[in-house]
């Protein structure tokens, strides 16, 4: 596979998935042609040794699992009878900063317009939204013969634009303004006539009757593709680079991973990182130390099975901007197509430490995979990512990590071409990996 074919890949997935929902319901594709099996957590798991396994949470984040061929057991029940004797972990995001579309969303105009009523999910650039093709993408809650069925949507089409207003009735317009999410962000949708549209066009799409939608969880998103561009083909735009570029590349990783003799190789693509991760679904739930138990064959081996395990937090990162070379680190700023960026933070908003950069650099050395490495300008503090968050419920050695971008949050970012191909190959380089703690608390790092 060449850096283009990789981008390309990446972006037909991004392209499908509009929203977290349809991210997770296509990595969970992937898996299943993989002969990966579902798994739920309402029911019992009988997981056998060299088994692929997956599961998902609230249908927007997703935990997948490859169990070692060196079992004694074919119905495994405990952690040595699966051949487990630590997990080699790597978590990212399957949401992105976006508009969310309230409940009863329309927003007549004198009869002249209909808008819709949104309100800002996560922490977006909000300018970029504005003269862009938008469409609507989700899931609703559909009444059924049994109750209550969850159904993706995705309108594929040009429905919404938000218009600036001219620079002739705001002369100031390019001299900074402070944008109102509720008065000045909002998507004009049609004509007057069109009122009660967006409800039956949602409806259709998921296959009911308007009467029957009882709830829905749908979100604006550029209608763009994503596009390989430069002089060269050095670079790749599209929306939601931040994170489903990494959350591809984690899941390819893992699909072709045999895993190193004593270890899972886990997968986990959360959701809610956007908004502080607080979520039954998020890096602040039980999801994934309950799916880490689930193999171990109860909490009490746990703790055992974590002290030899790792984690890669992949989220990614800011590359330094051509034009603003100001706001980067002077010293440890990174590049587009410059190679996986290892992230670090004196005050532990990522977790990388000395123990985890020199583990990951070694297994990225072994792969021959270039490493960057990142801190925040000192008077710029950064945003924290799922890493230490996740870190907090499964205690492990975790390294944060990203890939280098630009325009990070805008409804259309940047990024390199090669370093999608990269993070694919150091991660199933540290899918092959064992790390072992030894007692002078030192690392063993053995494929």
């Amino acid at each position: 596979m060449t850096h283009v074919s990789c981008a390309r890949q990446m972006l037909s997935f991004i392209d499908k998935s509009p929203t977290c929902y349809q991210a997770v319901a296509n990595l969970a594709a992937e898996l299943r042609e993989c002969g990966f099996v579902e798994l739920s957590e309402a029911q019992e798991w009988r997981l056998v040794p060299g088994g692929a396994y997956f599961v998902t949470r609230n249908q927007s984040s997703l935990a997948a699992f490859r169990l070692p061929e060196s079992g004694t057991s074919s119905e495994g029940e405990s952690a040595a009878a699966l051949g487990v004797a630590g997990f080699q972990i790597a978590a990212a995001h399957s949401d992105s900063p976006s508009l969310k579309i309230k409940s009863n969303p329309e927003l007549p105009f004198g009869g002249d317009y209909v808008r819709l009523n949104v309100e800002r999910y996560g922490g977006l650039l909000l300018k970029p939204w504005f003269d862009r093709p938008l469409s609507v993408a989700g899931r609703v809650l559909v009444r059924t013969s049994f109750g209550v069925e969850s159904r993706l949507v995705d309108l594929r089409r040009n429905v919404a634009m938000i218009p600036s207003l001219a620079v002739h009735m705001d002369r100031s317009a390019n001299e900074g303004h402070k944008v109102s999410v509720q008065d000045e962000m909002v998507p004009l949708v049609g004509m007057g006539d069109a009122a009660g549209s967006l409800a039956k066009q949602v409806a259709e799409a998921a296959g009911a009757e308007p009467a029957d939608v009882l709830g829905s969880d749908l979100f604006l998103y550029n209608s763009q593709q994503g596009c390989v561009w430069g002089l060269e083909e050095e670079f790749v735009s599209s929306r939601q680079l931040d994170d489903l570029q990494c959350a591809w590349s984690l899941v390819q990783a893992l699909k072709d991973a045999r895993p190193a003799a004593g270890r899972a190789a886990v997968c986990a693509v959360f959701d809610n990182e956007e908004v502080g991760s607080g979520t039954k679904q998020g890096a602040d739930s039980g999801f994934l130390s309950d799916v880490l138990a689930r193999i171990a064959g109860g909490r009490d081996e746990l703790p055992r099975l974590l002290a030899n395990s790792f984690l890669v937090s992949a989220d990614n990162a800011h590359g330094v901007h051509p034009n603003y070379a100001g706001k980067a680190d002077p010293t440890n700023r990174v590049v587009l197509n410059g190679g996986v960026v290892v992230k670090e933070s004196a005050n532990q908003r990522y977790t990388t430490d000395a123990v985890s950069r020199s583990v990951f650099a070694l297994i990225c050395e072994a792969a021959g995979v270039p490493v960057q490495t990142f801190a925040n300008h000192a008077d710029i503090p950064g945003g924290s990512t799922l890493g230490n968050i996740a870190s907090s419920h499964v205690a492990v050695n975790a390294v944060d990590i990203g890939l280098p971008q630009l325009a990070m949050h805008s409804p259309y970012e940047t990024a390199g071409v090669k370093d999608t191909w990269y993070l694919v190959e150091a991660m199933g380089a540290f899918y092959r990996t064992a790390v072992t703690m030894l007692a002078d608390g030192s690392f063993r790092v053995s494929a």
